[in-house]
């Protein structure tokens, strides 16, 4: 629908941030009947470039039931590889002076104690994400894409929020959605405080191609700088994860395609014969940023804007979707009872559900990040024996692969197990 700069558009759900949380939001709440207007300050044909974003995003098992459920996943499918077994060592890299060195002792989570054909979830490039769902988007009768579109001010009134842009536009929804990530504007503008520290690391993304099949083994190498992560991409390919410390971060970024090669080579070791660069690389600083609350009246935080984490065990992207998935049920059952979408006692249920679950997996991830980015020679023999007993023990094994695989507590229904 067209409209003048001067009218008011009213919607049932503004979200800010059109990326892979926003967007994913956007249709699990439009497919409980809700009009949403998504807002974004990117060109969507910018968004959906292959320079845009070379990063990967896990997705865990139970995440995909909601791809599966909202009518997505058979487009991403084509594009995702199945992660069959995660292996995580320890050790140090190779170098002029030494030959590098793998602890004797692993973990191996073997995807076939989940039961038949169950992977513990897929590699999928962002990208390809992003295309699924600006896709699916432009086919939606209750999403409004505003893209490229700037937020200029958003008033939070008793009866209703409004949100401005800089076009001259104005939008008027019950509850606004803040999907804005790690710096949230609108998180800031709220009042809302998090708790935040540096890792003192920096994240180097690349995709090599390799010689040999990975034949769907993630492999996790923690190394004295943090860890280095192997992660099975289609068509021979593997996705790379690489923690470094953030003052050395930007000498391995300015290095050649051929001296590049030989570091992840270092790190890589020989496991899938000749490896190569497969495209540009990114490096970003690894942080940690958790909201001291989840909601305000009239507004929400999802993803980022709720809980940036480490990518030491890639749940940043999971912890998204399980939020996305809570509030469409808590949205949906107030709406049913004749409550008001953007009240905070509403909203509050929201955030019962979910603030305590993501800070106990964010601080959890944290806790592994401190334990294993160190070289204490008495610290590594303790956590390589923990590594060595939990391989050993089943039911600690299936415990981790089901918290990894997003498939503990109180699940959204869109995250439900079959059945």
């Amino acid at each position: 629908m067209l409209a003048l700069m001067s009218d008011t558009l009213d919607f049932d759900i503004v979200i800010i941030g059109g990326g892979p949380a926003g967007g994913l939001a956007s249709l699990a709440l439009a497919a409980r009947g809700f009009s949403c207007a998504l807002v974004d300050a990117a060109d969507p044909g910018v968004m959906r470039g292959a320079a845009f974003d070379g990063r990967t995003s896990a997705i865990s098992y139970a995440s995909a039931r909601v791809f599966k459920r909202l009518g997505l996943w058979d487009a991403i499918a084509p594009d995702a590889e199945a992660i069959r077994d995660i292996l995580v060592t320890d050790g140090r890299a190779r170098s002029w002076l030494s030959d590098g060195a793998v602890s004797p002792f692993s973990l191996h989570f073997d995807s076939s104690e989940l039961g038949p054909d169950q992977p513990l979830g897929w590699i999928v490039e962002n990208r390809v994400i992003r295309d699924v769902l600006f896709d699916a988007i432009d086919a939606s009768d209750n999403v409004t894409l505003m893209a490229p579109a700037s937020r200029a001010a958003t008033k939070f009134n008793p009866g209703e929020a409004i949100v401005d842009l800089a076009d001259g536009r104005r939008l008027s929804a019950a509850l606004v959605i803040a999907a804005d990530g790690r710096r949230s504007a609108l998180r800031a503008e709220a009042g809302i405080k998090t708790n935040d520290w540096s890792y003192g690391q920096a994240g180097i993304v690349a995709t090599v191609a390799h010689e040999k099949p990975h034949d769907g083994v993630a492999h996790e190498f923690f190394l004295p700088s943090g860890p280095f992560a192997i992660l099975p991409m289609t068509n021979y390919r593997s996705s790379l994860v690489w923690t470094e410390r953030a003052e050395a971060a930007p000498a391995y970024m300015a290095l050649d395609d051929d001296k590049f090669r030989i570091e992840i080579e270092n790190r890589f070791g020989e496991h899938l014969g000749a490896v190569a660069p497969a495209g540009p690389r990114w490096s970003y600083p690894l942080a940690f940023t958790l909201a001291q609350s989840y909601v305000s009246p009239r507004l929400a935080l999802i993803g980022d804007a709720a809980h940036a984490i480490h990518p030491i065990a890639g749940q940043g992207y999971n912890l998204g979707i399980k939020d996305i998935a809570a509030l469409a049920d808590v949205l949906t059952d107030g709406r049913d009872v004749g409550l008001d979408i953007g009240a905070l006692t509403v909203l509050q249920n929201y955030q019962k559900w979910r603030r305590f679950d993501s800070a106990a997996l964010a601080l959890g991830c944290d806790s592994l990040v401190r334990l294993f980015s160190n070289d204490i020679g008495p610290l590594r023999l303790v956590r390589d024996i923990g590594m060595s007993a939990a391989g050993k023990f089943k039911p600690m094994r299936e415990f981790f692969m089901r918290q990894a695989g997003a498939d503990m507590g109180a699940l959204p229904s869109l995250m439900a197990r079959e059945g």
